[in-house]
């Protein structure tokens, strides 16, 4: 059952795949923003994923994070998750990533919940318009 105050955690080693260059949104070899984000997205939606009816899953919809320190290749990042409300269909986290040496990165994601093969099929159908 969804229910306010669910918490995820997960934690990563920075190599050079998650780095400004590799992912293309910068120059220097430091933990990406769009790293960052997509392991916010992974910790929320896996926070949730076993209390969800079985055929649903949840996509994100909405992100509001502020990256407020970079992190180096080599270092350890972390990112936590407290769903923060229920709307319906609609969930809110509150988000916050740090590494080895405090707050790196902040803010609010949102997340819908959908039906698995319908939306599916209708994104899919998007190909043959």
């Amino acid at each position: 059952m969804l229910e306010v105050g669910i918490q995820g955690f997960a934690e990563l080693t920075v190599t050079q795949k998650e780095t400004a260059t590799e992912q293309k949104s910068g120059t220097l070899q430091v933990f990406a923003t769009p790293a960052m984000i997509a392991l916010i997205e992974e910790t929320a939606w896996k926070s949730v994923a076993k209390e969800l009816e079985e055929g649903c899953a949840s996509v994100g919809t909405s992100l509001n994070i502020r990256h407020l320190s970079a992190t180096p290749v080599g270092m350890k990042v972390s990112c936590r998750t407290k769903l923060q409300e229920v709307d319906g269909r609609r969930l809110v986290f509150e988000v916050s990533v740090e590494d080895e040496s405090g707050k790196v990165g902040e803010g609010i994601h949102e997340r819908f919940i959908v039906q698995s093969e319908p939306f599916q099929r209708k994104a899919d159908a998007k190909k043959t318009r």
